[in-house]
């Protein structure tokens, strides 16, 4: 797909040419979902849980509000993404490469507007962009096998070979025809993450009062400022900015003009609501469950310990429906996290790598990790830490190009979207520098 920018005289044609099927254009919206709910796995992800427990276990709902900001970031940052690639026909990472020159968009051998390469920025990008990955997919690979462990028992080490084999066989159905299949498929596990982490509150209830007390934005000691940054780093994730565009990309809309872009740039709008208020829902969740069920009991700071609580104080069907959300939440963000990482090398190396061969190799990092005897809580919290300093890195570009006449045409960012994206990025960075600075000088431990 490669949209073509069309002038306003040119748009307000289409549109009015356009209009005698708009009723039936509207019905179609629900078969252009989809995308959103792929990328919305990335918001629920084992990073999330660990995170989320740790605050809600450690400090109540005092960390609420991050959750709320970062989900209203994510609606804003996902519809973006969405739209640059409906819009150019690219995704963002092609992109990127487009503008370091020398490699650019589109399929090998296509013709590309001559640029002076700029090889060392573009190897650069790619290396933070890899180094994203990899740390989603420790996040990712823990967490499934975690869930293995509290579910039948099975060893760390085999349980994460176990996650990594199961995602490859997920990512069978990426592409081509079988795009849609793929987006049933993560929708499917999206509805058993939801179940299986929501449903301890049916026992527990909530708080009102706390929760509208936990709204107000506030530190509480430099660790809050940590675990802050853990969780925005596990909902506005890098790797799902990359995605989205090239889910888009992926799908091949049929977009012949631009009120039947107008008319997709709508049913996104909707896809991006929906998939990010569920996944926020669960986030929530998860934060309350903590607060509410395991505040002052020991061990709650780590994953399996959080369970054993649960499962204590909530009862075994509880404890095994959370287990199962867990591995459910590693299984399809591994396949998810496989497929970004592939976009990010195919486009900005425009190096096709054989993804069994991709996921042999990005699979090593967390079985390291596992095999090293880390704490697999801290290992995914701090994991959600490395995400969270690379956001900016696909912000900037974003905003960039999106605000762009130059790549959108009439779709470029009006001047208030502008301003909310760019207040996004400031607000994420400032979070970032504070965080590295309380590294750096020994507060966050």
């Amino acid at each position: 797909m490669n949209n073509k920018v069309q002038s306003p005289e040119q748009a307000s044609s289409a549109s009015g040419t356009s209009a005698a099927g708009g009723r039936g254009a509207k019905a179609r919206i629900a078969s252009l979902m989809g995308p959103a709910f792929v990328a919305a796995i990335a918001y629920v992800d084992p990073g999330n849980v660990a995170a989320n427990l740790s605050a809600g276990a450690t400090y109540g709902y005092l960390l609420l509000w991050v959750l709320v900001a970062s989900n209203l970031m994510a609606m804003v940052v996902q519809y973006l993404s969405a739209k640059y690639g409906l819009v150019t026909g690219q995704s963002l990472t092609a992109g990127v490469a487009a503008h370091f020159g020398g490699v650019g968009a589109g399929e090998p051998g296509e013709q590309r507007a001559p640029k002076k390469p700029n090889r060392t920025g573009r190897l650069l990008y790619w290396g933070q962009a890899e180094i994203v990955a990899a740390a989603t997919d420790i996040a990712e690979i823990i967490g499934g096998a975690t869930a293995l462990h509290l579910l039948f028992g099975t060893p760390m080490l085999l349980g994460g070979v176990i996650v990594g084999v199961v995602s490859l066989g997920l990512l069978l159905f990426q592409g081509g025809r079988s795009q849609r299949t793929f987006e049933g498929v993560i929708v499917a596990f999206l509805v058993v993450i939801t179940v299986g982490f929501l449903a301890g509150l049916f026992v527990t209830g909530l708080s009102i009062g706390e929760m509208a007390g936990g709204i107000i934005p506030r530190f509480q000691g430099a660790h809050t400022v940590v675990l802050a940054a853990s969780m925005l780093g596990a909902t506005v994730m890098p790797h799902a900015v990359y995605l989205h565009s090239g889910l888009v990309r992926d799908r091949n809309y049929d977009i012949c003009d631009d009120g039947a872009l107008r008319h997709h740039l709508r049913a996104t709008r909707f896809d991006v609501f929906g998939a990010l208020l569920l996944a926020g829902t669960v986030n929530i969740g998860m934060l309350c469950l903590a607060a509410e069920a395991l505040p002052g009991i020991p061990g709650t700071d780590s994953i399996e310990g959080a369970h054993a609580a649960v499962e204590n104080a909530l009862g075994p069907v509880v404890g095994a429906l959370f287990a199962v959300g867990l591995l459910a939440s590693g299984l399809a963000s591994s396949s998810v996290g496989c497929y970004a990482g592939d976009l990010v090398m195919r486009d900005l190396l425009r190096i096709r790598v054989p993804m069994l061969a991709r996921r042999a190799i990005t699979i090593i990092p967390a079985l390291i990790v596992i095999a090293s005897g880390v704490e697999p809580t801290w290992a995914l919290v701090l994991s959600q830490v490395v995400l969270s300093i690379g956001i900016p890195f696909a912000l900037v570009p974003l905003v960039k190009m999106t605000s762009s006449p130059a790549h959108m045409g009439i779709w470029a960012n009006t001047a208030v979207v502008r301003r909310v994206a760019w207040t996004i990025c400031a607000l994420i960075i400032a979070l970032n520098v504070a965080l590295v600075a309380l590294i750096a000088t020994g507060q966050a431990a």
